[in-house]
């Protein structure tokens, strides 16, 4: 049974995709990409059919990193078939916890940064849409530091499902 992963953030074009792509790469890493299905969306549909931001693709390849992407907007009807929804940011969180039909689907949304032990009470990922290149790095620092730890937390779900 496959473990699905949906990171959001709100235009599903810096932050999610960027964790999405860092993410799936780690799951291949670790030799589960048979069975963790990794994706991204957003809160809004503003970006809907577009690729990821220009910055966010330039980061992500001068650091490795490949793989296209499409933005899309959450559906709450996703929240059936997803095991973890990783919301970018504490709004995220917030919205994404109202848009789930029940509490055990609130349950499934939580912060990427709370994966970090370092990131300390400051679990948002800062939105990098409106700066710098340095914005988008400091963002991919930020991902990739917390991948860590829900990688973690995703093979030991799916471990004990193999159970």
């Amino acid at each position: 049974m496959t473990y699905r992963v949906c990171f959001v953030c709100t235009g599903n074009i810096c932050r999610s995709p960027m964790a999405e792509i860092v993410f799936r790469a780690r799951v291949a890493e670790a030799g589960l990409d048979g069975l963790v299905e990794v994706d991204s969306a957003g809160t809004g549909g503003w970006h809907e059919g577009d690729g990821a931001d220009p910055r966010t693709v330039a980061v992500l390849e001068d650091n490795g990193y490949a793989g296209g992407h499409t933005a899309r907007q959450f559906q709450p009807s996703w929240f059936s078939r997803l095991d973890l929804v990783i919301a970018l940011d504490s709004g995220h969180l917030g919205a994404l916890r109202r848009l789930a039909p029940t509490e055990q689907d609130a349950q499934k949304v939580r912060l990427l940064r709370s994966y970090d032990p370092a990131a300390g009470d400051d679990l948002d990922v800062p939105d990098p849409y409106y700066g710098g290149m340095d914005g988008f790095e400091e963002c991919l620092e930020m991902v990739e530091a917390a991948s860590t730890g829900l990688l973690a937390a995703v093979r030991k779900d799916v471990e004990g499902r193999a159970a």
